[in-house]
């Protein structure tokens, strides 16, 4: 039997290895067991473009609907926000995205979305896993023609639904009147078609229905992104790239000349169009491997800031009970106030997109309006594929604290709130952390510039492996 645990975004596993269809019947019924003691009675459910997703989706519809729970199921991929908003806008219990976001091709997964339109918190989260079964306890699913006849299921159309609140929320109209051209890379993912509408003469990569995804996992990182990297710096006319992961939750952004503007940057130039522009308040929530360049920001607008442990659902759970401006992580997923409490890729992207529109400014002429109040700094960060047993080794180290220096850079104070960050001299540090859903160690470290920064990151692993 697999044991099934939700990790830092939901269950992932490996087709046809551990992903399987018994397996997700069982999550189903878990899903199910946990909406009846919640006196929960209806779920919004979509897939994204990964192999299997309709099947998956519908056998959790099964499942669910054979305990009697109504379920709305999008007949056509959707986004994970696209979810997350149908919960909210239909009034519904629970989402579940059929997804594994930004992994490789080979995996699925299934997300569970709260009724506030976020990702599900925690404490929740855990009460569902303690409810999956050894096996599933229904001996025959209904069948969907069943489950219509006894309006237990429905096929709404989340991706107009979205669209339609995009245009209630975005001044498209002076965005489609700018100089903006766009170039868009779907990654093979579910932002395709909603981006392909909202913007019909953009230059797009990868927008077609390919599960596969040529091999290449789709996270929005600069190193998957070369060919739209390439297309900005041979097409003189394109001014912004934008990119999206496999559900379009996750945000990937290029300047004009091509150049990958990483989530620290991005944070902060919404912070800045959210208070400076827009003249809107709150708490800036950020995680623990965000540049604490955000919290210089807010200080200079007089803004509470939090820091919270790595995973969005820390941040949506805050925002269902505070204020909150914007909020996010170094991933790639952001969000902030006016929408729901979910990092939303398009969302992000058309942020900046009509932040250039009302300023008549280049991404890069804004960046330098944020450096002008916190200074310049450069963000990277290395994926480590070593052994589970070298993984656990450098964590382990980390938590005894022995390392007082990488290389040159000698260590002034050490901070633990997920993973451990070593601050150095003169405004750099360097963090360590293992990946909460991928086999791999993360090392994230910012300073001044590219060449300070890769050399910290080159004696990190010097000094760790």
């Amino acid at each position: 039997m697999t044991n099934i645990k939700f990790g830092t975004d939901g269950w992932r596993a490996i087709i046809a290895k551990d992903y399987t269809i018994d397996n997700v019947k069982r999550v189903a019924e878990g899903t199910a067991h946990w909406l009846k003691k919640n006196n929960g009675n209806q779920v919004v459910i979509g897939y994204d473009c990964r192999f299997g997703g309709l099947m998956f989706s519908e056998v959790t519809a099964q499942v669910l609907g054979g305990f009697g729970i109504k379920v709305l199921l999008d007949k056509n991929f959707t986004t994970t926000p696209m979810v997350s908003l149908g919960v909210a806008k239909t009034h519904s219990d629970l989402g579940v995205v059929i997804t594994a976001s930004h992994n490789p091709p080979s995996y699925n997964g299934y997300k569970l979305k709260s009724k506030f339109g976020g990702p599900m918190v925690p404490t929740n989260i855990a009460e569902v896993e303690a409810e999956i079964p050894e096996v599933c306890s229904l001996e025959s699913l209904p069948s969907l023609q069943e489950l219509e006849e006894k309006g237990l299921l429905e096929y709404p159309d989340l991706e107009a639904l979205y669209l339609d609140h995009v245009a209630a929320n975005f001044d498209l109209d002076s965005i489609r009147q700018s100089d903006i051209v766009l170039a868009y890379d779907a990654m093979y993912g579910a932002g395709q078609n909603a981006v392909k509408k909202l913007f019909p003469d953009a230059h797009f990569l990868h927008c077609e229905y390919n599960p596969s995804f040529m091999g290449q996992a789709p996270e929005p990182i600069h190193r998957n992104l070369g060919a739209l990297s390439q297309l900005i710096q041979d097409t003189p006319s394109i001014n912004m790239g934008l990119a999206n992961d496999g559900d379009a939750d996750r945000i990937g952004l290029y300047d004009e000349d091509g150049k990958f503007v990483d989530s620290h940057h991005i944070l902060l130039l919404l912070l800045l169009y959210m208070r400076a522009y827009k003249k809107q308040s709150g708490k800036v929530i950020i995680t623990f491997s965000v540049t604490d360049k955000m919290a210089k920001l807010a200080d200079h607008f007089g803004l509470a800031y939090e820091v919270t442990k790595i995973g969005f659902k820390y941040i949506a759970e805050i925002m269902t009970q505070d204020d909150v401006i914007v909020g996010g992580e170094e991933s790639g997923g952001l969000a902030v106030k006016g929408h729901i409490p979910e990092r939303d890729g398009i969302w992000i992207g058309l942020m900046i997109i009509e932040f250039m529109a009302k300023t008549g400014k280049s991404i890069k002429q804004l960046i330098q309006d944020v450096y002008a109040i916190v200074g310049p700094f450069h963000s990277d960060r290395d994926d480590l594929h070593i052994t589970q047993e070298q993984k656990m080794r450098v964590v382990q180290t980390c938590q005894d604290d022995p390392y007082q220096a990488f290389g040159p850079y000698r260590v002034q104070k050490v901070e633990k709130i997920d993973g451990t960050k070593f601050w150095l001299a003169d405004d750099k540090w360097v963090m360590i952390r293992p990946s909460g859903t991928e086999p791999v160690l993360r090392v994230y470290s910012q300073a001044p510039d590219a060449a300070e920064v890769r050399k910290i990151l080159d004696a990190t692993r010097e000094a760790i492996l």
